[in-house]
């Protein structure tokens, strides 16, 4: 179910794409060289960036939404080991009635039929809840990157930079960057701030 850091390069590479077409369209205002000792901050007309990876994971409302899913995940797993094991113990039994010649060969016939049945329905719910559980984790990923989005939406309102870019661990457009642009850790602060008012709600 590895699905996400897949997930993760496609909604990069967009945001990504759409970064460098506002930047290309933007006056190039980045940085201005600090004065010896003087500490730079990013201002407005500066291209600045966000390690995605990073405020992704430190995201309260990932945190909670992936800690829901996994749970789910281990309580389907666990559901499915067990179906597996009652299946595994009919075999055997089946098998052992079999060899001490216990069953007619209509009743081992029919026996076996069942016990084939039950073993495609087996894989196919395990199939069922793979895809689901892939469905649910597309559906999160989307949520928290549409509530990073909004909030870098009205985070740039106030800051007017002329572009805020991304970078990760698969798609780096950021190769080298000043540290004073890059604004992963007030996003994650203003972030959970706004997170937990609503969760707390």
């Amino acid at each position: 179910m590895k699905k996400t850091p897949l997930i993760l390069s496609v909604v990069a590479a967009i945001v990504a794409v759409a970064a460098l077409i506002i930047a290309l369209a933007c006056p190039k205002g980045g940085a201005k060289p600090a004065a010896a000792g003087e500490a730079m901050t990013a201002s407005a007309g500066d291209i600045v960036y966000v390690h995605i990876d990073s405020l992704i994971l430190k995201y309260d409302m990932y945190s909670d939404l992936s800690g829901e899913l996994e749970a789910k995940k281990q309580a389907i797993e666990s559901d499915l080991n067990k179906k597996g094991r009652k299946l595994e113990s009919d075999g055997k039994a089946f098998e052992n009635q079999i060899n001490k010649g216990l069953l007619t060969r209509s009743a081992a016939e029919k026996q076996q039929q069942t016990l084939l049945q039950r073993q495609q329905d087996l894989q196919n719910l395990a199939s069922q809840k793979q895809a689901e559980l892939m469905e649910e984790n597309e559906v999160m990923m989307n949520q928290v990157m549409d509530a990073i989005t909004t909030y870098l939406e009205r985070y740039n309102e106030e800051h007017n930079f002329a572009a805020i870019l991304t970078t990760n661990a698969t798609t780096n457009v950021v190769i080298v960057g000043n540290p004073a642009l890059d604004i992963t850790a007030e996003i994650v602060e203003g972030l959970n701030n706004e997170y937990i008012k609503k969760r707390n709600r």
